[in-house]
């Protein structure tokens, strides 16, 4: 039975991780001991932070919210439940972009806000004195 030579894999397996490992400081761009190492756990924080980014991101948008919004006397989560009182659906994210760009139209969408609250208010005082 003829032996079974593999150099031709593993150099291809070795080029492949050494690429990816391109850039690196030190031995972890021309060692393959290191180089696998290094890779793998690249590999692993960029799966994690992928999460992350959208995490800082919704963080983000909701900064740039409630900037704007105490600037007209509310708290971000009254706007966020005075939207929803409005049936207003917009995302965070469209919310913020509107708030940075277009301040008028966010001063609108904070007025239908404030008119949901003041109307809730009085069909809860109205409830009250029926009761």
């Amino acid at each position: 039975m003829p032996r079974i030579k593999r150099g031709v894999t593993t150099r291809a397996k070795h080029k492949r991780i050494l690429e990816q490992a391109k850039g690196y400081y030190g031995r972890r761009k021309n060692t393959i001991r290191i180089a696998r190492q290094a890779v793998e756990k690249a590999g692993q924080y960029a799966y994690r932070d992928r999460k992350v980014k959208k995490r800082s991101f919704r963080a983000l948008w909701i900064q740039r919210i409630n900037a704007a919004v105490r600037a007209e006397g509310l708290t971000y989560g009254q706007f966020i439940h005075a939207l929803k009182l409005a049936n207003i659906d917009l995302d965070r994210k469209v919310l913020a972009d509107i708030a940075m760009h277009e301040g008028e139209a966010f001063k609108g969408i904070i007025a239908q806000a404030k008119d949901a609250i003041d109307k809730k208010e009085k069909d809860g005082a109205k409830e009250k004195a029926t009761a």
